[in-house]
């Protein structure tokens, strides 16, 4: 699942038109179709109930399109381009108003070599640990015969 989430955002991030097609088509091809049907397979197969795999499914998806969204839309660039932006944004108001994002901003945005992506393992590391919390809490799940 976590390969599956790289290489999904790794996608989208070249084509990021492309989550509007996904989410809105009615009748989804064939190879569609045996891409949701094999990430199904490996969370059963992996043991998680059919509750425990829709919220799997859904939180995933969710986490990756919603982070190329963001990813997409986000200012960001090079240092300099960072350094410029954060300056004219936080000229517009006193840093001491906002001491914590003053914070942030200047201990972690400018820090040399900043990027945005790198939060998408983090978070995905997040999210699949606690899948399988949950999971474990759940119990075996019992095969049909």
């Amino acid at each position: 699942m976590r390969d599956r989430a790289i290489s999904m955002r790794t996608v989208l991030t070249r084509h990021p038109w492309a989550i509007s097609i996904i989410n809105t088509r009615t009748s989804p091809g064939p190879a569609t179709l045996r891409h949701q049907d094999a990430v199904i397979g490996c969370l059963r197969d992996g043991g998680l109930s059919i509750v425990l795999t829709a919220h799997a499914f859904a939180a995933l998806d969710s986490y990756i399109y919603g982070f190329v969204l963001r990813e997409e839309t986000l200012p960001i660039g090079t240092d300099d381009e960072n350094a410029e932006l954060v300056h004219t944004m936080m000229a517009q108001f006193p840093t001491e108003a906002y001491p914590r994002l003053a914070e942030f901003t200047f201990e972690h945005i400018l820090r040399p070599g900043y990027s945005f992506a790198v939060e998408f393992e983090f978070g995905l590391d997040l999210l699949l640990d606690g899948l399988e919390r949950a999971h474990r809490a759940a119990g075996p799940r019992r095969r049909k015969a």
